[in-house]
């Protein structure tokens, strides 16, 4: 697709436009890198933008493109539009082109734009560079409506106190007598508002974004409950979204606003969440009718509601947002009352980690990773037939080789992690999506970036031909710690022990089958090392006699992660006995790394023994989760089985392609 070639500028609040940007992009282990300092005054901004275009005719579709950094919501007359883009680098920043035609009217229209910059370092935006603003262009009929003169006034309302879990987002402390009452109509005044900036020699590289916008569905609560000074709001599973309610009282009443995922043992909101989020915002009333507009989401399921005043609460709904996402698409109804609910509880989390991109969770991070894409991406193809969203988060991870040609674990975002068995399944993706689209083209495009991580780990290489001492770059192999099976290695974080050990070597010979895979696909001929790879790998970490995999180079130990990725990917020696291995260990390893057994028995053809281990009634099951009242799937296999376990996480979904696959 060719370049757009913009004849607007971007546009910005002043306190902006004079400011270099920083650099925050950066190998995660790099000795010499120091975080600029960013000025606090200038994080958490909220500025409005409003632009006057008049349509004298509607003669053809009128289209908007747009883009903010780091956020927008979109208002025409006075009625929500939409929000966006997706978040990426500024090198390849996005775009959003959209059809306004059913919102404008013949005569005089207002496009209104609530812009919000963090200036936070984290997972969740690529913020917390001084890149603030937007640019808009409105063309019908080949001809350009608006100019880039546009009003802007900041909103000072939304006030903060801390930020929240991994500083994802800022608390918003919300005082609607500062709040802009009516900014969005057409009729209101802005002669006093001042002329937005310029941002003269704007560095972003705009792409028109190549997936959808958010879908947003207004839930009310099921269950309504008076509790002391307030209201307590059960929304009957996780949402992930912005809270919205009516009140009316007198200037200065205050609402306490908490949130979580489950009740405490007295019956009222646990809001010290467990998932390291601590999630309280409050409400000033101005004098009357009062609207809560939220800004930035969260994940809940509860909403509890407080107040020492007289105050009058109602209009309780969710605004609940997701990629779109048709729930009839995929049906799905065994009559085994086990196996629906843990269908229901993947599609759930799935459902609430599908934003902009495929989140490991809404709530805590708000990042995408390359490994949990593995099963996210597998999941929600089969729920909604949609590989747009795949295919984005492919591409957002060959952005990242720009940082570090091994390719980032998280992307895109301003905070740097790398874990290099993330980056060794890559290829496995491309072949993944390959599988669901046949398109040849998208796979010649990146077989270049996946070439570049082959090179880089082919850098660890010793005399066998095995990688060792990747110390660049964490090495997982599971997460949490306590779910390793006692994997018999220095796993430190960041920096690995000495020595030569199995998974991430499973990993590599993973990602070599599936470039010769993807090679043979497209036709490039080329000399296969993995046949010797895989003779030095059974030489190093194959126990004859025991017929399993060890763990580490002069280890005895035969963990399960050291027998499931070598079968995962073909490696079986004859006499093997990884399937009995298996049966015996069961899921003794993360929800993420299920995903990985259950394939590996089916290759193994043990397509039953998989089964077995999906409805598994041990603390280590899907069945687990359901009788702890799951509604969404969880981060580990129970609440209290990791230090900080997220209850809507949607890497655990790995029974839905499975079933689907197999079972359906």
């Amino acid at each position: 697709m060719s370049e757009k070639i913009w004849k607007n500028r971007w546009i910005c609040n002043p306190k902006y436009r004079d400011l270099e940007p920083l650099q925050l992009l950066h190998r995660q282990l790099d000795p010499e890198f120091r975080l600029p300092e960013h000025r606090e005054e200038l994080k958490n901004n909220h500025t409005l933008f409003r632009k006057k275009i008049q349509i004298e005719h509607l003669t053809d579709r009128v289209i908007l493109d747009i883009s903010a950094d780091d956020y927008y919501k979109l208002y025409i007359n006075g009625k929500y539009v939409t929000q966006g883009p997706a978040s990426s680098y500024f090198f390849c920043y996005n775009y959003n082109r959209i059809d306004i035609t059913d919102h404008i009217i013949e005569g005089e229209n207002i496009i209104a734009v609530h812009v919000y910059y963090q200036g936070l370092v984290n997972r969740a935006y690529n913020s917390g560079d001084y890149r603030q603003g937007m640019i808009a262009e409105i063309h019908m009929a080949g001809e350009q409506l608006a100019d880039d003169c546009w009003r802007y006034k900041e909103a000072e309302e939304y006030g903060a106190s801390r930020t929240i879990a991994y500083d994802t987002q800022f608390d918003e402390l919300i005082d609607n007598n500062k709040k802009i009452i009516g900014w969005k109509e057409r009729d209101f005044d802005d002669s006093s508002w001042e002329k937005a900036a310029i941002k003269e020699n704007d560095d972003h590289i705009l792409m028109m974004q190549q997936t959808k916008n958010l879908q947003m569905e207004y839930r009310t609560p099921v269950e309504v409950k008076r509790v002391e000074g307030g209201w307590l709001l059960d929304f009957g599973k996780d949402l992930t979204g912005t809270f919205y309610m009516k009140a009316w009282g007198k200037r200065g009443d205050r609402v306490r606003i908490i949130y979580g995922e489950e009740l405490q043992q007295n019956g009222l909101v646990r809001n010290d969440m467990r998932c390291n989020c601590l999630y309280e915002d409050s409400l000033v009333l101005a004098e009357g009718e009062n609207e809560l507009e939220q800004f930035e989401y969260k994940c809940f399921r509860y909403v509890q509601l407080t107040t020492d005043d007289p105050v009058q609460m109602d209009g309780f709904r969710v605004d609940y947002r997701h990629y779109p996402f048709d729930d009839g698409y995929a049906e799905f109804y065994s009559g085994d009352e086990l196996i629906d609910g843990i269908w229901k509880i993947c599609k759930n989390a799935v459902k609430n980690c599908a934003q902009e991109a495929f989140l490991d969770c809404p709530h805590r991070e708000k990042g995408q990773y390359l490994g949990d894409l593995t099963v996210t991406a597998h999941a929600f193809h089969y729920l909604t037939g949609d590989d747009a969203l795949f295919r984005k988060a492919l591409t957002d991870f060959a952005h990242s080789t720009e940082i570090c040609s091994g390719m980032m674990a998280v992307a895109p975002g301003s905070f740097m992690q790398e874990i290099a068995d993330f980056s060794l399944l890559y290829p496995y993706q491309l072949l993944l999506y390959y599988h669901f689209t046949e398109d040849r083209e998208f796979l010649e495009q990146l077989l270049p970036v996946a070439e570049g991580v082959e090179r880089y780990f082919d850098r660890f290489k010793n005399k066998e031909g095995l990688v060792e001492n990747v110390k660049t770059k964490w090495n997982l192999v599971d997460w949490p710690e306590n779910l390793r099976d006692g994997y018999d290695f220095d796993l430190s974080q960041p920096v690995v022990g000495d020595g030569c050990h199995n998974v991430i070597n499973a990993l590599y010979i993973g990602m070599k089958k599936c470039l010769n895979r993807i090679r043979e696909i497209l036709d490039i001929p080329g000399r296969s090392e993995t046949e010797k790879l895989i003779e030095a790998y059974i030489k190093v970490f194959y126990d004859e006699e025991r017929g399993l995999f060890t763990d580490a180079y002069g280890s005895r130990h035969c963990s399960l992660h050291a027998n499931v990725f070598p079968a995962f990917y073909g490696v079986l020696p004859k006499g093997n006995r990884i399937s009995e291995l298996i049966r015996d260990k069961g899921l003794s390893c993360g929800v993420f790394v299920s995903y990985f057994v259950l394939y590996a028995l089916i290759r193994m053809g043990e397509k039953g023994l998989a089964y077995d281990l999906i409805v598994n009634t041990t603390e280590h099951s899907w069945y687990n989760m359901l009788k702890e009242g799951a509604e969404t799937s969880f981060e580990a296999w129970g609440k209290d089985q990791k230090w900080n376990t997220s209850l809507c996480h949607a890497w655990a979904a790995a029974p839905i392609p499975v079933l689907k696959e197999y079972f359906d």
